[in-house]
């Protein structure tokens, strides 16, 4: 697994409600539903690698992608003290790649930061995944 992979994972594996994860060329690829999956991935927002978000398509398995969202790192996790001098006035999140190694540039997130990415990913996703009540064994489906 290579870096994006791998991170991608430590968000899934917190509680985005996806299935039949497979992580594949830097993206994370899962099941929402009966027919729709989507696509997890880090993005650049307009500087050459510079990964300042995740971008999460939604694709329908017969009719292609339905909707996307960009999960802005600055937006999720703010702007986030370090103890470099360089950056006495905190930093803003974000991975890059460099010498051909990918890596967190000055501050890496922490597990209540990897859960606030779960967290904003997961309430897309909600967005899309037919709801089920379960009930002693009795079900009830409402699609949205």
């Amino acid at each position: 697994m290579n870096f994006f992979e791998k991170e991608l994972q430590n968000i899934v594996n917190l509680g985005v409600p996806i299935t039949d994860q497979k992580y594949v060329g830097g993206a994370c690829y899962g099941r929402l539903d009966d027919s729709l999956r989507i696509k997890l991935q880090f993005s650049t927002l307009g500087y050459a690698n510079h990964y300042e978000a995740i971008k999460a398509t939604v694709i329908n398995r017969t009719d292609g992608p339905v909707d996307s969202a960009i999960f802005r790192f600055s937006d999720v996790l703010g702007k986030k003290q370090v103890s470099n001098p360089n950056f006495s006035n905190g930093i803003m999140p974000y991975a890059w790649a460099c010498d051909g190694k990918t890596e967190w540039y000055v501050y890496k997130p922490t597990e209540q930061d990897y859960k606030q990415l779960s967290t904003a990913v997961s309430d897309y996703c909600d967005i899309f995944q037919t709801q089920r009540m379960s009930d002693h064994g009795m079900q009830m489906s409402q699609q949205f």
